[in-house]
Parts: C-alpha cells; structure tokens; sequence
C-alpha cells in the first residue's frame, strides 16, 4: 500500500551529478537528471522509441540523450529531437516533480498539478546551525511499514542493540501513545539509569562524566507518508530530563526516512542529527558509524522477518500494548490512502 500524492526522499544530491541517475521508488523506475540550470528532474526511466532504460545514457546540454539511438528528453519529459527523424508527434515521458531540499532530493510519485512545494515537512535539524547531521542509506528487503512498526516500538533495542543503546530499563518502563492531527506519537522515559555505550560516548563527547546515572527519553513520531523522527537523550539525572539545559545533557534527533520500492523492500535514509560538539568531524563521523552499526541490526531483523511473513502468509500476528504506535501508523496510511482513492475515483467519473 503506497500513498502516492505525497513527497518522499528519492536520493541524495550528490546521487545526481553530470550523469543520469536510476532508481525505482513505488514500483515506478525513475532516472533523475539536473537540466541546464542544475536544477534536478526526474522522468520515467523508459525511452519511448524502443524502451531502452534512459539512465543508460548521458546528459548533455540539460538534456538526457538515450544511450541506444540518441534521442534526447527534455527537462520537463518531452522529446526535443533523435538523429535524423521528426519527433513532434513522440509521446511525452511521464515527469515527476522534484524538490532539493535539507540535503535530500524529494520526489512526488502521485498527481503532478497536486504536488506543491511548501507541503514539504519542516526540519529544524536540517536548518539550524546549533545542530550537526551524519547519515547514510540501506536498501532493505522488508515492506517499509515494518521498519515504521521497529521505529514507533523502541522495546526491541533491549535485545537487537544490547551493546549499544539497550538497556533493561527501556522493558520496564511503560511506552505511551497519543494521536495528534496526522501525527502518531509515542514516547518513554527512563529516570535515574546508567547511560548504555552509545550514550556513555556521547556523555563524553559533550564532557559529562559517562557514568554518571542519566535520565533518558524516547519519543517517536511518524508523519505521513514515511517517515519517523525519534528525540532521543540522556541528561544527568535530577537536571529535567528533556527539559534540562544544555550543559546537562546530550540531545539528539534519530532521522528516518523510508521510500517504498516494492512491496517488500524499500530505501531506508537513516542518519542522527545532534547538538553537541556540532563542528567536529571526528564526532560525526563517530556517530554516524555507531548509528550505521545499529541500523545495520535492524535490517538483518527486518529482511529475516519478512521472509518469515512471505512463508507463513496466513498467520495472524499478536497486538500488544508495545505496538499501539505501529498500529495507529498504519491505520493511518490506510486512512490517507482510502482518501487518496476516493479522491482518484471523483475525478476517473468526473
């Protein structure tokens, strides 16, 4: 189930330079090209004379030139001219609007005349300079509905990330889940603990003594269509948790963003924006292969799941209390999808 007129982060910019790049988002194979401005586009990734993938050609002059006989393709998916023929009457390839934004290049799969740019989500990280972003990609072969199920359930990391930001406390404590808007929002807090390794380092990064006991918060929020954005922190205990100020405490955003590619796999955008030590590369670099290893954890879980769903199509799975967040995620996408259909079948009859 794919909610299509929305915006979904399609590559980094630095995917997109002088060549065409390919990549199949919602089932749709794209290729991705920047015009003569350098402004990014994305067209479908087929050559309308003989189907040949466009990516397999070259950029010149802002426009894709088909590497098989030479047709060129326009920013906007018309065909601007093929050696020695007339191409007025050529079909236009499918474009897809495109925005470059907070380091990632979003694409809009649904309605084109729908996709306005300021619907975009907003991101303090990614604009604030008191904050510093490391981050990277996995291809994962799971449905990306359950790496939101993994990220609004924090439970887990107990046992998938027992040495690194697992801890017993986190199976203690209760997770609470509310709805606001089309937000779904889950949250935990630990108070009085000892830090785990990932947050050791950190608390020594940020010059706070690593064994000191900490109060540490989780809170979870999925945003239509796919992504989540995890608070996530420690600060020295009796300082107010969240809330306690900055000298106190090691603050950081886990982003995720998750772009359907099939039903059961897609592209996972991971990364950790944070607010200390913000102007070492040595403490992004340290952070994000500590991030990459964790990820990593949960991609071999999710793949192997998966696998197991794929086997064992008719078996009903267990709700409990620890899931609420998943399941109001997903109640959601089915929500906003049931409406995107309605909306698709007024206008099929209009």
């Amino acid at each position: 189930m794919f909610l299509k007129n929305q915006w979904y982060v399609a590559c980094r910019p630095d995917d997109v330079a002088d060549r065409p790049f390919a990549r199949t988002l919602l089932e749709q194979p794209m290729v991705f090209f920047r015009d003569a401005l350098g402004v990014v586009t994305a067209v479908e990734d087929f050559c309308p004379h003989r189907g040949a993938p466009l990516s397999l050609g070259f950029v010149d002059s802002g426009q894709l030139v088909c590497g098989y006989h030479g047709l060129r393709l326009a920013a906007d998916g018309s065909v601007a001219s093929m050696p020695k023929q007339r191409v007025h009457s050529f079909p236009c390839n499918r474009h897809f609007p495109t925005v470059e934004r907070y380091g990632f290049i979003w694409v809009w799969p649904g309605e084109p005349t729908l996709a306005d740019p300021e619907a975009l989500p907003k991101f303090n990280w990614a604009t604030d300079p008191g904050w510093a972003y490391g981050g990277g990609l996995y291809h994962v072969r799971a449905d990306y509905r359950l790496m939101i199920d993994n990220l609004m359930d924090l439970t887990h990391e107990t046992y998938v990330h027992a040495s690194s930001i697992g801890q017993r406390e986190i199976d203690e404590q209760p997770v609470r889940t509310k709805v606001i808007d089309e937000t779904v929002v889950t949250s935990r807090v630990m108070e009085n603990v000892k830090a785990p390794p990932f947050w050791q380092m950190a608390m020594e990064q940020r010059g706070l003594d690593p064994e000191s006991l900490v109060d540490r918060w989780q809170v979870c929020q999925f945003h239509a269509p796919s992504h989540v954005m995890i608070d996530v922190g420690v600060a020295l205990a009796g300082n107010g948790g969240m809330d306690a100020p900055d000298e106190a405490k090691v603050r950081a955003v886990v982003v995720d963003f998750m772009t359907p590619e099939t039903p059961t796999s897609h592209w996972y955008f991971w990364g950790m924006a944070r607010t200390w030590a913000v102007e070492d590369a040595s403490v992004t670099e340290a952070v994000r292969s500590g991030q990459g290893a964790i990820f990593a954890e949960d991609l071999a879980i999710l793949e192997a799941q998966q696998r197991s769903l794929d086997l064992n199509p008719t078996r009903k799975l267990l709700m409990l209390d620890i899931d609420a967040g998943g399941v109001q995620s997903r109640r959601l996408i089915q929500k906003l999808w049931d409406a995107e259909q309605a909306s698709a079948g007024e206008v099929a009859h209009a």
